[in-house]
């Protein structure tokens, strides 16, 4: 199945955990910064991604507790591309959501500006 039309299904059948999740990443809700949801990036499809900053938000369930070597040759790429993952499980994020997107929004705040100030052209 191509890549985008996996994405599409994926986004039409999220989990309520992604859907709960969405909810609060959704509309620049967390640090002003906008998130995708289910993102191609190479031979994977992320859950959320806020790529102006390069943060990969996946939310677990129970088959990844045995799927542990192929989520950290998937973690593994995608730091190779640069990104910063980080992994809850559906458990976390539908008792404990507060915590979750609080740790998403301090996740966020260390990682570098995506858009350095420069001097505006032509001001003097």
């Amino acid at each position: 199945m191509e890549q985008r039309t996996k994405a599409q299904r994926l986004r039409r059948e999220a989990t309520s955990a992604e859907r709960l999740l969405w909810q609060h990443l959704s509309a620049r809700k967390v640090a002003g910064t906008r998130f995708n949801r289910q993102v191609p990036i190479g031979p994977y499809i992320c859950d959320f991604v806020a790529r102006s900053v390069g943060l990969v938000v996946e939310v677990d369930g129970g088959q990844h507790e045995w799927q542990s070597d192929k989520d950290a040759t998937r973690t593994r790429y995608l730091e190779g591309l640069g990104y910063t993952v980080i992994r809850f499980w559906n458990h976390d994020v539908t008792e404990r959501t507060a915590g979750v997107v609080q740790r998403i929004e301090t996740a966020l705040t260390a990682l570098p500006s995506p858009d350095p100030s420069r001097k505006r052209e032509g001001s003097r």
